[in-house]
């Protein structure tokens, strides 16, 4: 036990000899170990506060920029512009003007060149099918009708086209069975059948060899006409329509088969209903405010279980604007909207406008085209009276029917 305590005790004094400091000294040491301490924290601190201060006061700048006037802008745009050299701000100086001159070279180049649109009411599904093909022989369609008194059933067979045109390259046909209203002095129609071929791939004398069924039994034949329309197919944009045939039913041999080898001739409108559309000028604005209203039909173009919408081009002065669409209403005899939508018309005496109103139905495979209608001053030689009752009661809306086509 004695042993042990000395050998502890003769450590001890090993470690005072090796350590020989002072206690005044390690006090010291101790001391200066704090204070390094407390001037690392107070740097810190002072570092954390330069980094808040400059974070918020970056904030307060952004919000100044984004809220600032033009002068303030204008101001600084004039700081930076004196900072620079007169040498590098005059080579720049000549460089814009000379890009202006020449755009301005340009842009009178195009005016020469560019004429107003006329008003279309092509489908924008087959907008610019006709007016951009050359006119000439456009083929023939064989078919062969047959009616069925008894079953009142109207047999179509599509046969064949021949000598289309060049441009033809993947035809197919359309057709659509239109009954029209009883109304004795009533043009609109419905359409009660539609139905296509299939498309038949690099051919200008395509067999189709179809056959189709359309009950008319609660359609009289007198009042019902067929319509086939030759089309060219294009997956990527619109299909081209080549030509169409017209047949009224009321001239048909009930039960008796005969065959039609017809020309194709231009394409037609049919009037599918009417639509209630309200037009206000808003010159101060420079806005033109169109409203929807309502859609009226025949009874016998009604649909159950499917919704309708309107859509709204404006085409100003060649420059077509975003268009807008109206919600979903359920289809019936008069469908009413009662919506309104602005669009931009600078100086609405001088502009050239053009609205194009389209009426589309929703179904499972996506949307089908209703009908459509045009208006507005874009043809001098057309006068619009729905748009010139506008123009003269500015800043009050003005409603009209106007008829739709398909």
């Amino acid at each position: 036990m004695c042993s042990a305590f000395e050998n502890t005790s003769f450590r001890y004094l090993s470690l005072q000899i090796y350590l020989p400091f002072s206690d005044t000294l390690k006090y010291c040491l101790l001391a200066l170990a704090i204070a390094l301490f407390l001037a690392a924290l107070i740097i810190l601190a002072c570092k954390m506060h330069q980094y808040y201060s400059y974070k918020s006061a970056s904030t307060l700048k952004d919000k100044k920029l984004i809220g600032g006037s033009n002068a303030e802008k204008k101001t600084e745009g004039n700081i930076l512009v004196k900072s620079l050299s007169p040498d590098f701000l005059e080579v720049a100086r000549r460089e814009q003007d000379s890009k202006i001159q020449h755009m301005q070279k340009e842009m009178e180049k195009l005016e020469v060149h560019l004429k107003p649109s006329p008003p279309s009411t092509e489908s924008l599904d087959d907008l610019g099918s006709d007016s951009d093909r050359p006119q000439g022989p456009r083929g023939k369609l064989k078919f062969n009708l047959y009616y069925n008194r008894k079953a009142a059933t109207l047999m179509l067979n599509v046969i064949e086209a021949t000598d289309l045109p060049e441009y033809s390259r993947d035809p197919f046909v359309r057709v659509r069975v239109f009954s029209k209203a009883d109304e004795p002095q009533s043009e609109v129609q419905s359409v009660i059948h539609e139905c296509e071929t299939r498309v038949v791939k690099n051919s200008r004398n395509p067999i189709f060899d179809e056959d189709f069924s359309f009950s008319l039994r609660d359609y009289p034949l007198s009042n019902s006409s067929l319509k086939l329309e030759v089309k060219d197919f294009d997956k990527y944009s619109r299909h081209t329509l080549i030509g169409e045939i017209r047949i009224t039913l009321k001239d048909l041999k009930v039960s008796e088969s005969l065959e039609f080898n017809e020309d194709l001739q231009d394409k037609t409108k049919d009037i599918i209903g009417e639509v209630l559309i309200s037009l206000k000028c808003l010159p101060t604005a420079q806005k033109i405010e169109v409203g929807i209203l309502k859609f009226k039909t025949s009874s016998s173009s009604i649909i159950k279980d499917r919704d309708v919408y309107a859509r709204i081009d404006v085409f100003s002065n060649q420059h077509k604007q975003k268009h807008q669409k109206s919600s979903l209403r359920a289809k019936s005899k008069v469908t009413v909207f009662n919506e309104t939508f602005l669009f931009s018309l600078p100086d609405p005496g001088k502009t050239h406008c053009l609205i194009l109103i389209s009426l589309y139905e929703t179904l499972s495979t996506g949307k089908k085209l209703i009908g459509q209608t045009t208006l507005g001053n874009q043809k001098a030689q057309f006068k619009d009276s729905h748009w010139d009752l506008m123009m003269q009661t500015l800043r009050q809306p003005v409603a009209d029917w106007h008829p739709l086509y398909i």
